[in-house]
């Protein structure tokens, strides 16, 4: 695995007690052309609020701890 890929798996470990606290967590899934593509499991797959927590949480961070990183997108 790449540098930025452990950076990004690092950064997630680390705001991914903000979404078990709610029976949910997210699972890095890709990194390809500045978008980091998620899985959103348990509580958070089927919750209406997963594309907010990706945009306004997951994206947020990792746009402020990896370099490169533009995007978050979830996939299925």
């Amino acid at each position: 695995m790449d540098d930025v890929k452990k950076l990004i798996v690092a950064t997630l470990d680390k705001i991914r007690h903000f979404l078990q606290k709610d029976g949910g967590d997210v699972i890095f899934h890709e990194f390809k052309d500045g978008v980091v593509y998620v899985k959103m499991i348990g509580a958070c797959q089927d919750c209406m609020y997963a594309n907010n927590d990706i945009k306004d949480l997951v994206e947020v961070i990792l746009q402020e701890e990896v370099p490169g990183v533009i995007e978050v997108k979830l996939v299925d």
